[in-house]
């Protein structure tokens, strides 16, 4: 990218083209005119007509052989001996732009600083390149197909031809300066190789960019979550793994919240098996548990396939809180009898969702089935991968609206299209555990009478200064090292109640080790940050009074250390994570002597 807002040049270039294309034939008129009038004044010069416009255009390759004579010459044939050679350089200069742009670019690339990389040649590469672009973001694109001349002019991308996994190739593309790297191919074997190969030109930057890898099943890329979250402190690089279902998920509710309910309770229709459909529970839930207003009761959700039951008791299995916030009711029943549920004849849901393993068949289902538009209060709402530009032709601006939405009631939700939020893709695992962190915080202090606002730290995450906001993810980034002293590692939640009541009596035996190590580490992060010692609290300064040794914290203070190690398990499982006891645990060595 040339540019850091799309299109922010493009006029001035056209209005200076067009400008010299005037001037060039602006050029040619006077030169005309003038060899016409010099014939007049000397007829051995011009013989007719054609030596005129042969000598007109002479001028433009700084030659004429009227000039081989001494002057004088009309004021026409002076302006246009001076200009036509100056469009004659501009056109050299535009061919030779045009002939090296693959090299200028290539160089170009290779410097850029500050840049978004995105690798890959998939659907969702070029789609999220595209809306970086538009986000005003820097973007490199590294692909294996080369890019065709008219994708320079219309995306004036900066890229780079060649096999993404290659760290020459990377190296190329200005990787090691780059703030984030996107790994979006088609297969995920080439994603993890391009992770490979980034972490091998990165790993000695004091700031490393951040890496998102795709994974295109589901259950795989959380499993890959939990190997990395194991991981996290072997290595300072920010990585994480991402699938498009869970971050679609999470912009639906950003971008089409759940309609607040007074009188009554809220309830929802999830319909189909498809893979969206899980994404669709636990980020509703998660939604419904966030913005829901004091004492309202819990959401209703009747979910409806032919594994209905079967995926519920999964999905709230691995997600305990999904039971609390949510009263899930499973029909195990196709989609097309979904018509028939009692609640269509007794006044409808207030949003369904139909997610058919075949979109086209479920779009067809929905289209053809007025009792569903009837039994929606808001939207019925099918989400859809392969036909994004459906959907763009019912939901486009009131100039490009080609199709009826219903009244408002049919919503083609396009997965890929709203998948590429940067800003969603980069909340990963760990800015996400760091925030549930932050809010069993402040949950817990508003118990002991800590009103919000009362400081800096009693504030929502959002307006929560940078600097506490890293040491949540310190804290995050420090789970594996706990992990080794219990013992324990981590993995997706199957609601296996005996491995987590081993690693609960791992944490219970181990509580006052590891509550003075993480207060240690604590200190540690806090020092790095300029806090020394003070009472009381100045966060202007940079002073804090618990900065001092274990042995020195009141009794208070030490069982808040505590209760945040206890709290481990639950901040896992909300993320659909659970401990599992594996070896005995490690012994902690304590600082300057034995374990």
């Amino acid at each position: 990218m040339t540019h850091p807002l799309p299109g922010s040049t493009r006029p001035f270039v056209w209005w200076l083209r067009v400008l010299f294309g005037v001037v060039g034939v602006v050029a040619l008129i006077l030169g005309c005119i003038g060899f016409d009038r010099l014939g007049q004044l000397r007829d051995d010069a011009i013989h007719d007509r054609y030596d005129v416009l042969y000598y007109a255009l002479q001028l433009f390759v700084l030659s004429a052989e009227p000039f081989e004579d001494p002057g004088p010459f009309p004021w026409q044939l002076q302006v246009a001996r001076f200009v036509a050679p100056l469009v004659t350089l501009l056109a050299v200069a535009e061919a030779s732009r045009l002939l090296l742009a693959a090299e200028i670019r290539r160089l170009r690339a290779r410097r850029a600083t500050g840049h978004a990389l995105v690798c890959g040649d998939s659907q969702f590469a070029h789609m999220l390149a595209d809306q970086l672009f538009a986000d005003g973001e820097r973007v490199v694109v590294v692909r294996s197909e080369p890019f065709g001349p008219l994708e320079y002019r219309q995306r004036r991308y900066l890229g780079v031809i060649g096999d993404p996994t290659s760290v020459a190739v990377l190296r190329g593309a200005g990787l090691p300066r780059a703030h984030t790297i996107y790994a979006c191919t088609d297969d995920d074997d080439l994603n993890h190789a391009i992770a490979n190969a980034a972490s091998r030109l990165i790993q000695d930057r004091r700031q490393p960019p951040r890496v998102y890898v795709q994974v295109h099943d589901p259950e795989m890329c959380l499993s890959l979550q939990a190997r990395r979250l194991g991981a996290a402190g072997s290595s300072r690089l920010r990585l994480d793994y991402f699938h498009v279902d869970d971050i679609a998920a999470r912009a639906l509710h950003r971008h089409h919240p759940l309609p607040p309910v007074r009188d009554r309770p809220t309830t929802v229709l999830i319909a189909g098996n498809a893979s969206f459909r899980r994404a669709l529970l636990v980020e509703t839930a998660r939604h419904w548990r966030t913005h829901r207003s004091a004492g309202a009761p819990a959401l209703r959700v009747e979910l409806v396939a032919p594994d209905a039951s079967s995926e519920l008791a999964l999905v709230a299995a691995r997600y305990p809180f999904l039971r609390t916030v949510c009263a899930v009711t499973a029909y195990d029943r196709d989609v097309d009898g979904l018509t028939g549920l009692d609640r269509f004849r007794a006044g409808g849901y207030d949003r369904i969702y139909v997610c058919h393993p075949d979109e086209g068949s479920g779009l067809q289902f929905v289209l053809d089935t007025p009792a569903l538009w009837q039994g929606a209060r808001t939207a019925v709402f099918v989400p859809v991968y392969r036909q994004a530009a459906l959907a763009a032709a019912f939901h486009g601006d009131s100039r490009h609206d080609l199709l009826d939405e219903v009244h408002g009631k049919l919503c083609l939700y396009p997965v890929l299209t709203r998948a590429c939020d940067a800003r969603l893709i980069a909340e990963d695992l760990t800015e996400r555990l760091a925030r549930h962190i932050h809010e069993r915080y402040l949950h817990a202090r508003q118990r002991a009478g800590v009103r919000l606002g009362a400081a800096p730290a009693m504030v929502d995450w959002s307006r929560l200064p940078e600097s506490l906001r890293r040491a949540n993810r310190s804290h995050v980034q420090d789970i594996a090292a706990k992990l080794l002293n219990l013992g324990c590692v981590v993995a997706p939640r199957h609601g296996h109640t005996g491995d987590a009541s081993a690693a609960g009596q791992a944490i219970d035996d181990r509580i006052d080790q590891l509550a003075r190590l993480e207060h240690e580490r604590w200190c540690r992060e806090r020092r790095a940050e300029g806090w020394t010692f003070g009472a009381p609290r100045d966060d202007a300064r940079q002073r804090h009074p618990e900065l001092r040794p274990w042995d020195e914290l009141t009794a208070a203070v030490q069982e808040q250390n505590r209760e945040e190690i206890r709290a481990l398990p639950d901040v896992l499982s909300d993320s659909g994570f659970e401990l599992i006891r594996l070896a005995p645990a490690v012994p902690v060595p304590r600082p300057g002597g034995n374990p």
